[in-house]
């Protein structure tokens, strides 16, 4: 595939950069199609993203409808047939911003000012269309081969909430047409897995208008929910973990000290008691500070693992929130572990021990990502050095592959990020192990070593399920409602066919409740065929008991899976003990 740089070298594509070449065409192309259609459209950003692309446009009160999403491809697909070519120009500050002044780019202009006194501007053209970009990019439209526009949101310029609202325009490209026929139809499945649809149809959790953000959990919701924490904690206390509870407040001075009043107060919901400015916590690592430095602490206790269930909150545009997977309060699984230098490596390795039981669990791999020192970070770099290294040893002792991300560990340490794959190949960044020099040294953590002395211990932030309401929604769209035996809210329906068998079908009920299985008796007036398919599809509950008069005269029970259409018949004891084994065992 040939690619044209800025400077106008045409050059065959680095396979690893195909799709993203493409997917950045295309944006131009759209943008093309858009003033093509809509001639007083403004640009803002159009980049190529990890999913597709987008362009960020001003359209003044033109509200796009779905055929105006249909006509921009279908103008975009007249633009590929022209076969324009694409060509790159470099034009001074000056003449950049003249050029896009001309044109009516109001946000080009500003971008430009945003950049460097001297820098040089680069330009490409295809047609009557001129964009301010860096490249590359295709050679001719004609090289543009699969695509499709997806759909619309809202987009501040810039994110900045006080500035112009834009329309956001996406869509999606690919190499040729079976990769994009492919990706539509894992959208497809996406959608059909969507934890909003799933939660409302299993009455798992709930919004409300009252409270933007701020998840309902309901009696099914709240099973599978407790059921989650229940194992976070058996694992938690087999790995030697002890459990501790923060406050929810706690007031400015303690914010100050960890830094978060001065570089995270506008995501604080903040108030004011006793005339003292207090903030609602968006994490748990101050007050866990507080716990360790209550008591004077030997080298003989470290490392010390301490675990926390801690509701946080943050505040989040309204724009942003999403379900689960994006709200103002959420559930962190905490845990801080407080140890020697010398102690870091072995750590690093029991959690990924623990990571690895418990996504495993779950069905779900992942990929670990090695996020180093950035630009704003703090600290002596020779402690940064060691503490990258000391974390790229560990997984490596482990036999575990990773990928650098350069410069993007948190200011006070180095990360592992765990990005976990789903069913659909779709990834989650949910697991991090984050090492943390500043805090104990903020807060003035102490531990007596082995020469009588005093030392300041090192220590890790680091979280498995990353929140429980966001896992929760992983989860939900991994199993698309599904969930395992073990996890799944009701995880047996007991549908008596007639009235006749409503005697037999209780006691049944009964046997299952006193094993501890979570059960329902389905009492109503309705058609077999009817319950059956309202457990499988809706509640998608893991087994039905289908009794009927012949089940009641031999005292037997008729099982149906959730993903069969078969029965199977035998006793209510043999049932039990298999069931409790798959509960047990976490089949």
């Amino acid at each position: 595939m040939k690619i044209i740089y800025k400077d106008g070298v045409v050059a065959e594509c680095p396979a690893e950069e195909q799709l993203h070449v493409i997917r950045h065409t295309a944006a131009h192309i759209m943008a093309q199609a858009i003033k093509r259609l809509f001639p007083h459209a403004i640009f803002a950003y159009g980049p190529a993203t990890e999913n597709g692309f987008y362009y960020d446009v001003d359209l003044g009160s033109t509200k796009l409808t779905d055929e105006d999403l249909a006509n921009i491809e279908k103008e975009m697909r007249k633009i590929v047939k022209e076969n324009l070519p694409v060509k790159p120009f470099i034009l001074p500050r000056e003449e950049a911003i003249k050029l896009m002044e001309e044109r009516g780019e109001k946000y080009k202009v500003e971008h430009i000012g945003d950049l460097d006194e001297d820098a040089v501007i680069s330009f490409f053209q295809q047609g009557e269309y001129i964009d301010m970009c860096v490249g590359p990019h295709l050679t001719y439209t004609k090289a543009l081969k699969a695509f499709k526009v997806t759909q619309q949101s809202g987009a501040y310029w810039k994110g900045d909430k006080d500035r112009e609202m834009l329309t956001r325009i996406n869509g999606i490209a690919f190499a040729n047409q079976e990769q994009l026929e492919a990706h539509l139809k894992m959208l497809e499945e996406a959608a059909r897995r969507d934890h909003r649809k799933i939660g409302k149809e299993m009455g798992l959790f709930m919004m409300a208008d009252e409270g933007p953000g701020f998840p309902f959990f309901l009696p099914n919701g709240m099973v599978l929910r407790n059921t989650l924490i229940d194992y976070w904690r058996e694992v938690h206390k087999r790995y030697g973990y002890v459990e501790i509870s923060t406050p929810m407040m706690m007031n400015r001075h303690l914010w100050e000290r960890s830094g978060h009043w001065g570089h995270y107060k506008n995501n604080m919901y903040t108030t004011v008691i006793d005339e003292t400015d207090f903030a609602i916590k968006p994490m748990n690592c101050p007050g866990g500070m507080l716990v360790y430095a209550s008591e004077p602490h030997s080298y003989r206790e470290l490392p010390l693992r301490v675990g926390e269930l801690g509701l946080v909150h943050r505040h989040e545009l309204s724009g942003a929130l999403h379900g689960l997977f994006r709200v103002r309060c959420f559930t962190q699984d905490d845990a801080h572990i407080f140890m020697t230098w010398d102690q870091m490596k072995d750590e690093i390795k029991n959690v990924v021990k623990l990571f690895d039981e418990v996504y495993s669990v779950f069905g779900l791999s992942y990929q670990i990502e090695v996020s180093t020192m950035p630009e704003d970070h703090m600290g002596d770099e020779k402690d940064w050095d060691f503490a990258t290294n000391t974390l790229k040893a560990a997984v490596e002792e482990m036999g575990k592959d990773y990928i650098i991300n350069e410069g993007d560990g948190a200011f006070y340490g180095p990360k592992l990020d765990f990005h976990l794959a789903d069913s659909l190949g779709r990834t989650w960044q949910c697991g991090t192990i984050q090492l943390d020099m500043q805090l104990p040294e903020r807060f003035e953590l102490e531990y007596v070593g082995e020469d009588g002395g005093k030392h300041r211990p090192v220590m890790i932030h680091r979280v498995v399920l990353g929140s429980i309401e966001r896992f929760i929604g992983v989860i939900t769209e991994h199993y698309a409602g599904k969930f395992p035996t073990w996890l799944a809210p009701l995880q047996v329906k007991v549908l008596p066919v007639s009235e006749k068998s409503m005697e037999y079908a209780a006691a049944i009920t009964d046997i299952l409740e006193a094993a501890g299985v979570r059960v329902e008796l389905d009492k109503r007036n309705e058609k077999i065929g009817y319950k059956i398919r309202e457990a499988q599809q809706v509640d998608r509950v893991p087994y039905m008991l289908i009794i009927g008069a012949e089940e009641a005269e031999n005292k037997t029970i008729s099982i149906r899976k959730r993903d069969t259409a078969q029965n199977t018949v035998t006793t209510i004891d043999e049932f039990v003990a298999e069931l409790i084994a798959e509960i047990g065992e976490r089949r």
